[in-house]
């Protein structure tokens, strides 16, 4: 689907469910990746992440772009078009349209953080850090005795 036929179907979609006109552009942006589509403010065009319609389907991509329109209409009338808007939410409803799309990104690994052990020579103390310390510098906080790094 070109940005042109996208920008086709939003006009039709902006006719059929809210009947009113849609009156600028959509198109397609790759550059997206945590959300299906996002309305701008300034230009007033709609983008959307075409992965959404390739991993999802035509009915996905409908579905963001009632989402997108419902932030368009409003906005352009001058009414709470904001997600926590309660003219938001209720244009939601009356049309249909999802509050979120299906998840897009793959889930992230967690990172795995570093950690230095040290141990206090005298009372065994262990001191757990992300950031490793200079033994020389510091003391144990319980018996000031001498700390050493351990291997784990």
């Amino acid at each position: 689907m070109t940005n042109e036929e996208l920008t086709e179907l939003i006009k039709d979609i902006s006719l059929d469910v809210f009947k009113k006109p849609f009156q600028h552009n959509g198109s397609f942006n790759a550059r997206l990746r945590t959300t299906g589509g996002r309305y701008l403010l300034r230009s007033h065009n709609i983008e959307i992440n075409p992965n959404s319609y390739k991993n999802f389907g035509f009915s996905e991509l409908e579905g963001i772009i009632k989402h997108e329109l419902c932030h368009y209409h409003l906005h352009l009338e001058g009414k709470g078009y904001k997600h926590r808007d309660a003219d938001f939410r209720k244009m939601l409803q009356e049309t249909g349209s999802p509050r979120f799309c299906s998840s897009i990104a793959p889930p992230t690994k967690k990172k795995t953080v570093k950690r230095y052990v040290y141990e206090c020579v005298a009372c065994k103390t262990n001191y757990i850090r992300k950031i490793r310390m200079n033994t020389e510098r510091y003391r144990c906080g319980r018996c000031a005795g001498k700390l050493a790094a351990v291997q784990g």
